[in-house]
């Protein structure tokens, strides 16, 4: 289910980047994203001032078609998804974790299950490509980019909701919220964000593993 929703998803930003390129050599820049596509499209083929020739349109309007389409399949996706979810406890417990929505946690339990396969959240994390490489240098260890090993779709979403709960972290004062500000303060969003995204990794393991239930105070 959730291999196939990521290949709608890359076919579908890969048809609107054809859209934008095809626009843009008529000189219509659209900025990124699908959202953005989506809503030029229904001005465009109007064409209120004739920028575009007949032959150009017909074909935007099959490509608008061809993107409601694949909306429309992963919309499915997302709601075959959104009944897994009432139906496992599992992903239930992975959704109280702060950066885990449904489309995540679900394909984190579909990929690991129980997750005891893993002797500790470190070894999860690593699998998952997001534990920062070390390097020694003078008797000292630093950590640099993070590999790019793993499961690039499991990490990708692992990342976006972690770079999600950083923004809303903003005022908070617990334990978490105030160490993922000061991360920010050191270092720098994009650090902070795979920081997050690798203790969400960790905690995840714990809740599978050992079958716990997330408190705001596992770090």
């Amino acid at each position: 289910e959730h291999r196939i929703r990521s290949r709608l998803i890359r076919a579908r930003t890969a048809l609107c980047n054809e859209i934008r390129g095809l626009l843009g050599e008529f000189g219509i820049v659209i900025a990124l994203g699908v959202s953005q596509v989506r809503q030029a499209l229904p001005v465009l083929l109007e064409n209120s001032d004739g920028k575009l020739n007949a032959r150009f349109l017909q074909l935007l309007r099959e490509l608008a078609e061809e993107l409601r389409e694949v909306d429309d399949r992963v919309k499915a996706h997302d709601q075959r998804i959104a009944a897994a979810v009432k139906s496992d406890e599992r992903i239930q417990r992975l959704m109280a974790i702060e950066g885990f929505g449904p489309i995540s946690a679900s394909a984190l339990v579909a990929a690991v299950g129980d997750a005891t396969q893993f002797s500790s959240g470190r070894d999860m994390a690593a699998w998952l490509g997001l534990v920062p490489r070390q390097h020694s240098s003078g008797g000292k260890e630093r950590l640099g980019h993070i590999s790019k090993r793993g499961d690039t779709y499991l990490r990708t979403l692992l990342i976006h909701g972690a770079r999600a709960a950083l923004n809303a972290c903003g005022n908070k004062l617990d334990r978490r919220s105030r160490w993922a500000q000061g991360l920010m303060l050191r270092r720098n969003r994009n650090i902070a964000t795979v920081a997050l995204a690798n203790k969400n990794a960790r905690i995840a393991w714990s809740i599978l593993s050992k079958q716990e239930v997330y408190r705001g105070a596992m770090m």
